[in-house]
């Protein structure tokens, strides 16, 4: 089985600018210009942490919550450790 990692995201969406950090629960806080309308600020939070991990968009799903703000994000071959250590750069 190809490594992945799960994490956890407290999304913003129609935020002034894009950003992801740290939360003080050790999961993640994201914020994205784009509208929560018709999937358009999930692909923003997609293409946020394929960014910031250094993977291709196609790699990270959202694994739960898709119509709330706070999600579990997972990303395909990566483990848990070389994911955090991506973001934290």
């Amino acid at each position: 089985m190809a490594p992945h990692a799960d994490i956890a995201v407290r999304l913003t969406p129609r935020a002034d600018r894009t950003a992801l950090a740290h939360a003080p629960d050790g999961g993640y806080v994201a914020r994205v210009t784009a509208p929560p309308v018709d999937g358009r600020a999930n692909e923003a939070l997609r293409r946020l942490v394929a960014d910031r991990a250094g993977v291709a968009p196609s790699r990270v799903s959202i694994t739960r919550g898709e119509r709330s703000r706070d999600k579990v994000v997972r990303v395909e071959g990566l483990d848990d450790a070389a994911l955090r250590a991506r973001l934290r750069g």
